[in-house]
């Protein structure tokens, strides 16, 4: 495959390390750290950030300063906020803040939605047309958007139909969903798969922008990545060294790494705006706050070619 480049060219990379990225971390950074992690970040060329999600600090303490967190991206001229809502009580939460974006979480499956926000995809489906009426009545009026876990395979039930995530798609964006997230949550797809799922999606939901959310799982992320940049995806979900991962897919690695993301897209011919060397120093400051964590990902370790322009973009054509 290679790129159309008459495609629109405009990309959204977005960072999600102190959300998806603190799932399973055995630790977890300070709020000065996450503050000085994102100013690293925001210095490198990141606009992008999930923040992490509203949920109960005395179970889920690595998200207690989500508040802190959504303020100091505030103060960054550009950036744009995202945090993750699984509930009314944390719906309501988030609208109480400045958050440029809340997020709907449900599943491909009712099997992984049960046991990942014990709802059903109806309930949480219904969630989102909640919020777009809730959201109409507040100052802030951040976007509402959904992802769809497991769309391309279900470490509980196995195989999943994409004919079901195209319809769990449509019913998302017809109940006013601003954005639609596909994720490959515990990194069962391969290219060709991504690539016709995210064809008919983005077919299927018009104008409203698709998200593509890959793990890195049994290495086919990139690869995965690149399908979906072919499909037309122009919005894509990764963590800063790949760190992360599912409670339900026990042992895996985390999501596609953020560098890897800015490296393929830079060499596709997408410009980011993301300085790479700046964004290893970001990286690395992350490793640091985190000792206990590997950090995946392949750039930082061969490190982009230093004899060409690895930023050009007219070696296509």
């Amino acid at each position: 495959m290679s790129v159309n480049q008459n495609k629109q060219k405009t990309l959204e990379l977005r960072e999600l390390a102190l959300r998806d990225g603190l799932q399973l971390t055995q630790s977890f950074p300070t709020t000065e750290e996450k503050i000085k992690l994102i100013s690293l970040e925001y210095l490198a060329g990141v606009r992008y950030f999930e923040v992490g999600s509203f949920l109960p600090a005395k179970t889920f303490p690595q998200f207690a300063d989500i508040g802190q967190l959504i303020a100091y991206v505030e103060t960054l001229e550009g950036t744009h906020s995202s945090a993750l809502t699984l509930n009314v009580r944390a719906l309501d939460d988030a609208l109480q803040t400045q958050v440029n974006e809340v997020v709907i979480s449900l599943s491909a499956t009712e099997e992984h939605c049960q046991a990942n926000i014990k709802r059903s995809i109806e309930s949480a489906i219904n969630l989102i047309r909640l919020a777009i009426n809730k959201r109409n009545n507040v100052d802030g009026n951040p976007l509402v958007s959904c992802a769809i876990s497991v769309a391309f395979g279900c470490s509980i039930a196995g195989h999943v139909d994409p004919d079901n995530v195209v319809r769990i798609a449509v019913q998302c964006a017809e109940f006013g969903a601003e954005k639609i997230a596909v994720a490959d949550t515990v990194g069962f797809a391969g290219p060709s798969q991504v690539y016709a799922l995210s064809k008919r999606v983005i077919r299927e939901v018009g104008d409203i922008p698709v998200v593509i959310h890959l793990h890195d799982t049994r290495g086919t992320g990139i690869a995965n990545a690149y399908a979906a940049l072919e499909a037309g995806v122009r919005v894509f979900d990764g963590t800063l060294g790949g760190l992360g991962g599912c409670p339900f897919a026990p042992g895996a690695s985390g999501n596609v790494a953020f560098e890897d993301l800015v490296y393929l897209c830079e060499r596709s011919g997408f410009p980011t705006g993301i300085d790479l060397p700046k964004l290893f120093e970001a990286r690395q400051y992350l490793a640091e706050v985190l000792p206990n964590e590997t950090l995946g990902g392949v750039i930082a370790q061969a490190l982009p070619p230093k004899n060409i322009d690895w930023q050009a973009h007219h070696f296509l054509g």
